[in-house]
């Protein structure tokens, strides 16, 4: 008999949320990770009395009342609305493009007034047959919103030039002729109290972990150990890239303390020029409305990935698409394997998809 009913790679928030419902299941699970910490990409960390969001700023926001209520059992969350603001050249707009921007870009008043120019501009470049992102962003806003506030920062999050990027990747861009800042139009949205690490510290009660743990490197010894593995890695690289490498974007963050208690009055500022090099600054005291005499930022610098590196989010276009089909042909084959989140099953995941998305696995396997 195997020690444990589950082994389960990686304490990011699927194998968190998986592992808590195994448990209340009454299942045995142990949960390894090859970092030195849990709460995988939303791990934060206390600096300076600040929760700091190590791996990029994350913002909890659904629509999906059951989930909210779900994850509402671990922790409590604050009010936080996100409402970045973009930065280009030292001029600042509202994120997403709303009245707010239309006004500062051509001073306009009314919603009326807004369609109009938008309109005008759509129809003065509309190309038929949009052959790239740069022509497909300007069929959506115009040139004036693209050129300013979505060229410079969708290159450098690709590391492509627009005009070399697929049309399909932006199929819209998110325009409001209201007066609303709020990013998100979903009806729930906050940050945990306290931070990240605290909810999946909750969510992981009960259960043994194991950090500093690469499950590829003992592979045979780790698969003794349970009947089932729930595998939240890389896909490809579990399969030794037997197909060829699936493609990822990478991260890069430099994170200081600044002695001033308001470095730029917002938790996310976008920089939109391409000459800049990173996408955006994060001061992560924002979050939870802090009043700390210091600060803590981070600039985000987006980057190519090669093995070695931390994959952040993968690239799912059509190629890539393709090549993960053939991937998962062989996860199918798997018999024992449960592949989930954002790596094992190479797809896009809000946080609130990764907790649908784990609910739904755990009670597969549980229930069949």
């Amino acid at each position: 008999m195997k020690t444990y009913d589950y082994l389960i790679v990686g304490a990011g928030l699927f194998g968190a949320v998986f592992a808590q419902e195994a448990k209340k299941a009454g299942k045995k699970c142990l949960v390894i990770d090859k970092r030195d910490h849990i709460a995988g990409n939303i791990y934060t960390r206390e600096i300076e009395g600040i929760q700091v969001h190590e791996y990029g700023a994350h913002i909890f926001h659904t629509s999906n009342k059951e989930v909210w209520q779900y994850i509402g059992q671990f922790v409590e969350f604050n009010r936080y609305t996100n409402s970045p603001v973009a930065n280009y050249k030292g001029e600042i707009y509202n994120m997403p493009f709303n009245m707010n921007t239309f006004n500062k870009l051509w001073g306009v008043v009314t919603p009326k007034e807004a369609q109009e120019k938008i309109a005008q501009q759509k129809q003065t470049y509309f190309v038929e047959n949009p052959k790239n992102l740069e022509e497909q962003a300007i069929n959506l806003v115009g040139p004036d919103v693209y050129t300013k506030l979505v060229k410079g920062y969708t290159e450098k999050q690709w590391g492509k030039r627009a005009d070399q990027l697929p049309s399909f990747i932006i199929k819209r861009l998110p325009v409001r002729f209201t007066y609303d800042n709020n990013y998100f139009d979903d009806q729930y949205q906050g940050i945990p109290i306290g931070g990240y690490t605290r909810m999946v510290e909750k969510l992981l009660e009960g259960t043994e972990v194991r950090l500093n743990q690469n499950f590829l490197d003992k592979r045979q010894q780790y698969q003794e150990l349970a009947d089932i593995i729930v595998y939240t890695g890389m896909v490809d690289e579990y399969f030794n890239y037997c197909y060829g490498e699936l493609e990822y974007r990478s991260l890069r963050f430099e994170t200081e303390i600044l002695e001033q208690e308001n470095y730029q009055g917002n938790a996310v500022v976008n920089y939109t020029e391409y000459e800049v090099p990173y996408t955006r600054i994060i001061e992560h005291k924002h979050f939870e409305y802090g009043t700390q005499p210091s600060t803590v930022i981070t600039r985000e610098y987006p980057q190519a990935w090669k093995k070695g590196d931390e994959p952040y989010y993968p690239v799912n276009d059509q190629e890539n698409a393709a090549l993960f089909a053939k991937y998962q042909q062989l996860a199918e084959k798997e018999g024992n394997v449960i592949f989930g989140g954002r790596l094992g099953q190479y797809k896009y995941y809000d946080m609130d998809d990764t907790v649908e998305a784990a609910l739904w696995c755990v009670q597969k396997a549980i229930n069949g």
